[in-house]
């Protein structure tokens, strides 16, 4: 297994923020890390990446094991060689996420001359290489652009280009479709599926679309306020969710033949930090099947038949379909 996850729990001061998480990744797999914004998501990233710790957040319980060794506890030395190099890391907004005053090409040379100890002739010459694989026209030109010459989408293939490279085995991608319109969101989805297949990569997807995780994911995992609350394959899950957060999320995408006005949405928000409940099911003010027992016992997960966890009182009574069992989806 490239990166398993185990009961990590994470606090800052004494607000915890993260609690049980459990989840992992192997080479050629795509996992989705999907929820709500406030579900912990990019919180779950940084503390995977060493970056918490920047925030004065502190891991209280669990492991992160990544290719045989634990990170949890890793100096910030040790990190460094570990960031870029083997874990890379694909921002939320690349329209932020790039220097302004730094040329494209100077920003990707310095993760090869960083990390793989290249020239600037040779790490220009894999620049050039690496953008082009991405598809970006007259790449040479391109890399000696500034960030405010290029669209929306060709930031995010830099960006891309950045976490590439320098070889990693683990990619960390954090919403790279967020900004993006949705011609453009497609082809980079497609593009993110295509690089783990051919290079043998790990890739965890986080989103809050679970129609992208639909598309390229192999396996989900749903967070809820800081906390899992179902995971498995994607085939499974989609076709028979166990968790009413789950149901919901799905069934929040437009399909085609839907009646108007039958779209469904999700009541209330997801609480905030100080709010959350240790002794209750988090989601239970917003749970249609929520009754006094959610309101005082956290549901606990546990393991189902396919290699995922639920974690729910009342799980929806939803049989798995043939189709679920399929190899390919």
């Amino acid at each position: 297994m490239l990166l398993d996850v185990r009961d990590l729990s994470l606090r800052i001061g004494t607000v915890g923020l993260l609690d049980g998480l459990s989840f992992s990744v192997d080479r050629g797999e795509v996992l989705g890390l999907v929820g709500e914004s406030g579900s912990g998501k990019s919180l779950t990233a940084l503390a995977l990446t060493g970056l918490a710790a920047r925030m004065g957040a502190t891991i209280t319980a669990g492991s992160v094991v990544f290719d045989g060794t634990d990170l949890v506890g890793l100096k910030e030395s040790a990190y460094r060689r570990l960031r870029g190099k083997r874990i890379g890391f694909i921002t939320q907004n690349p329209m932020s996420a790039l220097d302004a005053l730094v040329t494209i090409g100077d920003q990707v040379d310095q993760v090869s001359r960083l990390h793989l100890g290249l020239s600037k002739r040779a790490a220009r010459a894999h620049t050039v290489e690496i953008l082009s694989r991405l598809r970006i026209p007259e790449a040479e030109v391109v890399a000696r652009a500034y960030p405010h010459n290029l669209s929306g989408g060709m930031k995010q293939r830099v960006v891309i280009a950045m976490a590439l490279a320098a070889d990693p085995d683990l990619i960390i991608a954090d919403e790279p479709t967020t900004a993006l319109d949705v011609t453009v969101q497609a082809q980079i989805v497609m593009m993110l599926a295509d690089l783990v297949r051919k290079r043998d990569l790990g890739l965890i997807l986080i989103t809050h679309d679970m129609s992208v995780v639909a598309q390229i994911c192999d396996k989900v995992c749903v967070l809820y306020a800081g906390r899992v609350a179902e995971s498995g394959p994607v085939r499974q899950i989609f076709a028979a969710p166990r968790h009413p957060y789950t149901e919901a999320l799905i069934g929040c995408i437009p399909r085609d033949g839907m009646a108007p006005g039958s779209l469904r949405g999700i009541p209330g928000t997801v609480a905030a930090v100080s709010q959350y409940g240790a002794d209750c099911c988090r989601f239970a003010p917003r749970c249609c099947r929520a009754d006094a027992l959610c309101s005082t016992q956290q549901p606990l997960p546990v393991a189902t038949g396919t290699g995922g966890m639920l974690a729910c009182h009342h799980p929806v009574d939803t049989p798995v379909t043939e189709a679920a069992d399929a190899d390919d989806r």
